[in-house]
């Protein structure tokens, strides 16, 4: 695997965990105003909002390492009509955009409560959008491995498991920020972090379920397929089994072991040194195993024809 692919794993990640991230911290806002009010919800999320910009664009600039000439990546936007490429880029640079104007709107306040949440709406919207477009970019019919249900599947999964859990990391990491600096208001805010972690880990949870059931599926479809299909099967069974089990017992410990104890710790009071340690392992594992199956994504494809 060249260098061309590594930028697309960096990119893929790094687009979906924001997007991801985006979405759920808009989620948590909503709710946590309607519970506390909009001054609390601004002070558990302004901070976290911090994060998702420097990702994105991480994720952007390692993207035009897999141009041949990367100053002229402007040119890819201009086959919008007929090319998933182009809404992909179209849609990232929108999404970075629409996320700035928001960020800047946010943190100086600027308009009432309900535009900011419009903006925020369209700017999540934009991030679904890349998401979809970036799945589309891989459903070729050239590419048996790639061209199922599955990859948009993945892709979404990776998006909201992976963006979740760091929007959640955020939170913990923001709370301790709050405890040190505004002692007076910690109390609310650990109440406010235990039920934003307690959702965040159940649909952790959920996500995995989806997460076990498409993989099994996936191999079988490409077992019972054409010749490319059975070739890329065999891969993922033999060449790449180790780093699937290895991914997937990731994936287990972080969304399922961790998430499980995440939840249960999150429903008690006296727990949160405990709370947020799990919050940040079950990150981690889960960025290592997302990492790891979009590695095997790119290597065990198998291409039809030239």
């Amino acid at each position: 695997m060249d260098i061309r692919e590594w930028s697309l794993i960096i990119f893929t990640i790094l687009a979906q965990m924001s997007v991801g991230a985006f979405v759920a911290l808009v989620i948590v806002h909503f709710f946590v105003t309607r519970k506390a009010g909009v001054t609390e919800a601004d002070r558990m999320s302004d901070r976290a909002l911090l994060a998702i910009g420097p990702v994105l664009i991480l994720g952007l600039l390692a993207s035009l390492f897999h141009l041949g000439t990367p100053l002229q990546a402007y040119l890819a936007v201009s086959n919008l009509g007929t090319s998933w490429l182009s809404r992909e880029i179209l849609f990232g640079v929108l999404f970075a955009l629409g996320g700035f104007i928001f960020a800047i709107m946010q943190w100086r306040k600027f308009g009432s409560l309900i535009i900011r949440r419009i903006m925020a709406l369209i700017t999540a919207v934009l991030g679904l959008a890349l998401v979809y477009s970036m799945s589309q970019v891989y459903m070729l019919e050239t590419q048996p491995a790639w061209n199922t249900l599955a990859t948009p599947i993945s892709f979404f999964v990776s998006t909201f498991l992976l963006g979740g859990l760091a929007i959640g990391a955020a939170f913990v990491i923001n709370y301790s920020w709050v405890k040190k600096t505004d002692p007076s208001c910690a109390e609310v805010q650990c109440e406010l972090l235990r039920g934003s972690l307690r959702g965040i880990a159940l649909g952790a949870v959920l996500l995995l379920g989806i997460e076990f059931i498409t993989t099994p599926l996936l191999l079988a479809y490409l077992a019972g397929g054409d010749a490319a299909s059975r070739e890329s099967a065999s891969l993922l069974g033999s060449q790449f089994a180790l780093l699937q089990a290895f991914r997937l017992a990731l994936v287990f410990l972080g969304a399922g072991v961790l998430g499980f104890f995440l939840y249960a710790n999150a429903s008690s009071t006296g727990r949160e040194r405990v709370m947020g340690n799990l919050a940040i392992g079950a990150f981690v594992l889960v960025l290592a195993a997302q990492l790891i199956g979009r590695y095997v994504f790119y290597a065990a494809h198998v291409r039809i024809g030239i």
